[in-house]
């Protein structure tokens, strides 16, 4: 096992990979930007090194400053996290060239899967369901029309580098594509270096469910069951819960052999998840694959009882996975909600102080949180800057738990997603179990317009 690892990240997610290393007494190295100085996760790292500036372009994204701190702190490994440069090949292969695990997959595979196109080709050759479209980059306009009338409208423009919803509409005629293409293309361009666009068919009532899995470099390929994350907004996701509370057994089963099938097919090594969309007679097709570890990785962490970042790091060490698919139980059921520094009636970002901050606590609750009163949120970053997640032995009791732990929580002198939150697990349609992706557009923003 490593004796210190390096954390190329911030807030939440840096809090939570020291608070694992800190448990098998290995030493942590913080990076942070200017504007993170006096942060929680920097004062709780073992050591901590300013990289630069707030704009993440100065910090948090320069690859080469961050390993020449690893180098010169003695650590061994980099954990990056989730987002910035989690998923960067280039970053992967660096870290393998100046003599430093990489905990995550190997440099290929994050290429190739960072490629909607590429994964796409490949899934099909794995024997996974891919989403009728098209696998090759559309150069223009013109030749998006012709793809779009073989596959059908309604279908999704997607960018083929495109993450968290950026460079993706739904489009229901050619005048909508046309209007869109460029737009979407130029947009791509600007947040990936990636241009390339792709059509792919609208599934009607799309469930968004995932299955996350390890891998070790022995040969070895666990399920850890599925999370549902139909609830989003913008396409980015803000509620998951496992076990899915939509599909049958069977079906559970088909797709979490799908998943192993695709991660086998790859050689993929470390933790990873394949998203699938799944219509509503529950037939099931590949998405993407992130080659990280999820935002949403503590509900699968409360069902099983498993540290995910503390396998990974296992894995990364070169051990054998210490469990097999069949070891893998499922207990109770989780939720959780992501807490956004936005307004909750138009999801626009809102930075400030915290003034006045308390966490909610009780039976079943669960804090991943890296905030403190006083703490300063920039807009500098995403402005997710928390999770909850109730646990509970039935879907019913995690519910109430959720709720009652959402109207406990406290952030002042910022506004917060919060008032939305407790506004969807209250509803009706979320009660039930049955929420598509278009959850937030057909109940809450109707609602909330009808509320003013």
């Amino acid at each position: 096992m490593f004796s210190k690892i390096i954390i190329a990240n911030r807030g939440e997610i840096a809090l939570r990979v020291i608070r694992t290393c800190q448990k098998l007494g290995i030493q942590t190295v913080a990076v942070y930007s200017e504007a993170d100085a006096d942060s929680l996760f920097v004062r709780q790292a073992d050591e901590a090194f300013c990289i630069g500036k707030p704009p993440v372009n100065q910090s948090y994204l320069n690859a080469d400053e961050i390993i020449r701190v690893a180098k010169e702190s003695g650590a061994e490994a980099v954990h990056p996290g989730y987002g910035l440069l989690s998923e960067n090949a280039t970053f992967a292969k660096k870290c393998i060239e100046e003599g430093l695990t990489f905990i995550g997959p190997s440099a290929s595979i994050i290429a190739s899967m960072g490629s909607k196109i590429e994964a796409r080709k490949t899934m099909k050759e794995a024997g996974v369901p891919i989403i009728e479209g098209v696998d090759v980059p559309l150069e223009n306009e013109e030749e998006a029309k012709v793809a779009a009338e073989k596959i059908g409208y309604p279908l999704m423009l997607k960018a083929s580098a495109g993450g968290g919803g950026i460079g993706m509409q739904l489009i229901h005629s050619p005048e909508e594509l046309g209007k869109a293409f460029e737009g979407n293309k130029k947009r791509a361009e600007s947040f990936f270096g990636d241009g390339a666009m792709f059509l792919e068919k609208y599934i009607q009532e799309p469930h968004h469910i995932e299955v996350q899995i390890l891998a070790d470099s022995h040969g070895h390929v666990i399920p850890l069951w599925e999370r549902e994350c139909s609830i989003q907004r913008r396409n980015q996701k803000v509620v998951e819960e496992a076990p899915s509370p939509f599909i049958s057994e069977e079906t559970r089963e088909k797709m979490l052999d799908a998943a192993v099938k695709a991660a086998q097919h790859i050689g993929y090594t470390n933790a990873g998840t394949i998203e699938f969309l799944v219509d509503k007679e529950q037939n099931f097709y590949f998405l993407e694959m992130n080659t990280r570890l999820q935002v949403e990785h503590p509900v699968t962490e409360e069902i099983t009882g498993l540290d995910l970042v503390e396998e990974q790091l296992k894995v990364a060490a070169g051990e054998k996975l210490s469990l097999t698919r069949e070891e893998v139980k499922r207990k109770g059921h989780a939720i959780e909600v992501r807490i956004y520094a936005e307004d909750p009636k138009t999801f626009f970002p809102s930075p400030g102080k915290i003034t006045s901050f308390q966490l909610p606590e009780g039976e079943g609750i669960r804090n991943e949180c890296a905030i403190e009163e006083g703490s300063q949120v920039t807009p500098f970053y995403d402005p997710m800057i928390g999770k909850l997640i109730a646990w509970g032995e039935t879907r019913k009791e995690a519910c109430e738990r959720l709720k009652q732990a959402l109207e406990e929580y406290v952030i002042e002198g910022i506004k917060t997603n919060i008032p939305m939150l407790i506004r969807t697990v209250s509803h009706e349609q979320f009660l039930t179990g049955y929420t598509t992706t278009q959850f937030v557009n057909e109940y809450y923003l109707p609602e909330l317009t009808s509320a003013k």
